[in-house]
């Protein structure tokens, strides 16, 4: 550039830079919106030639006004994105650092932890959380030492919109991987988030705890509970991701617990269940307030039947927990009709894995009950009467123990 151009260009940056201090909040909107439009996707080196090589001097003005404004949202949608396109920029590695030593992830944080911040203004927040992260393992450290897995996990929770939840879920995510000093940190924030009360945010936890377990390769014993509590969700999708991570953690320490826990879902205890009678609640209202543990006990034989077809060992875990004792509890509830066809669908693999389970299970259905389960088990409950039903929810086996298996 020739000594007149790059005076013309230096006069023209000092002349913006004035116009943008002696602005009104107008002004600079304006001034930013052009900023946008007619920069956004320059690389660094672009960005420092169209300012003359003073790129930072606007980029220190862009972080302190937003200091100074992110608390009462002047403009930040626009602010955010403006400083976007300085930290996506490719080879942007000094306006990098620059925002970072003014403190930008803390006020970021801040921002995306005020509970009166929109929906959008979230999302160009995690963006550049995101963008922040993807610079390297250090910049990820930033982010979790400054508390932000707690922050980001809580606007997980929270946000009502998809896309500031899937942005947050990313954000989690990338925290996660290439991020050893802290990812600890992260999977204990994703199982904090289970019992929420979002089920796209529970659902969304689960698949990212699904990521990070393998990362951080052993389970923490604190996941057992909240994952079972998420079966009685009325949300399938939110059921499915439970169950599957139910599956992936039988490779791990938390196995036993978790069976045991599903095993114990089968036979809910009497507190759990509103039995309606005619001088107390009306039926209805009884039967709703049942309905989660019912939908609990379905969910859980369902996922002892998944188990049950993945592994022979599995199947002698549950056997050794009375599972057979507790699934002809769970047919015999005529209150859910999911609940018996899950249980009796469970159960008929057993019987027709082991033989020992098979001369129990005939002995407390009796014979003609016994060859209509073998017949199809999943009507079963279609055709049992009360006294039956009864039969089964109050039977008493107790298998010892299993040895030989039907060919």
């Amino acid at each position: 550039m020739s000594f007149c151009k790059e005076q013309a260009a230096i006069s023209r940056v000092m002349a913006f830079l004035q116009d943008w201090d002696q602005g009104s909040k107008a002004v600079r909107s304006r001034m930013l919106s052009d900023f946008i439009n007619q920069h956004s996707g320059k690389t660094g080196p672009e960005l420092e030639l169209e300012f003359a090589q003073a790129a930072s001097l606007f980029l220190a003005r862009l972080t302190s006004w937003l200091r100074l404004t992110y608390m009462t949202g002047t403009y930040l949608d626009q602010q955010l994105q403006a400083i976007g396109v300085f930290l996506s920029a490719a080879s942007n590695h000094h306006f990098l650092i620059e925002f970072l030593e003014v403190g930008g992830v803390l006020t970021l944080l801040e921002i995306l932890g005020q509970k009166q911040s929109r929906e959008e203004i979230q999302v160009e927040t995690l963006k550049l959380l995101q963008t922040v992260a993807n610079a390297g393992r250090k910049y990820k450290e930033l982010i979790c030492e400054s508390y932000g897995v707690r922050v980001i996990a809580e606007c997980l929770a929270l946000s009502k919109t998809e896309e500031s939840q899937d942005q947050a879920r990313f954000l989690l995510e990338s925290l996660a991987h290439g991020n050893p000093k802290y990812q600890n940190q992260v999977y204990k924030g994703l199982i904090a988030l289970l019992p929420c009360t979002s089920p796209k945010a529970q659902q969304l936890a689960l698949q990212t705890l699904r990521i990070a377990q393998v990362i951080v390769k052993t389970a923490h014993p604190s996941i057992v509970e909240p994952l079972l509590n998420l079966l009685r969700s009325l949300h399938l999708e939110v059921q499915y991701e439970a169950i599957e991570l139910i599956r992936e953690l039988m490779q791990y320490e938390v196995r036993p617990a978790l069976l045991k826990g599903l095993v114990a879902l089968l036979k809910p205890s009497r507190e759990g269940i509103n039995k309606p009678q005619i001088l107390n609640v009306p039926v209805m209202q009884k039967l709703n307030e049942s309905l989660p543990v019912f939908v609990q006990q379905a969910a859980a034989a369902k996922a002892i039947g998944i188990l049950a077809r993945e592994s022979p060992e599995f199947m002698e875990e549950l056997i050794n927990l009375r599972v057979v004792h507790h699934l002809l509890c769970a047919m015999g509830n005529q209150d859910h009709a999911d609940s018996q066809r899950e249980a009796s669908l469970a159960l008929e693999y057993f019987v027709r894995i082991f033989p020992v389970v098979e001369e129990h299970v005939k002995k407390a259905m009796g014979e003609s009950l016994f060859e209509l389960f073998l017949d199809n088990s999943e009507v079963l409950y279609m055709k049992m009467d009360v006294i039956q039903a009864d039969i089964l929810a109050s039977n008493k086996i107790n298998i010892a123990g299993v040895h030989e298996v039907s060919e």
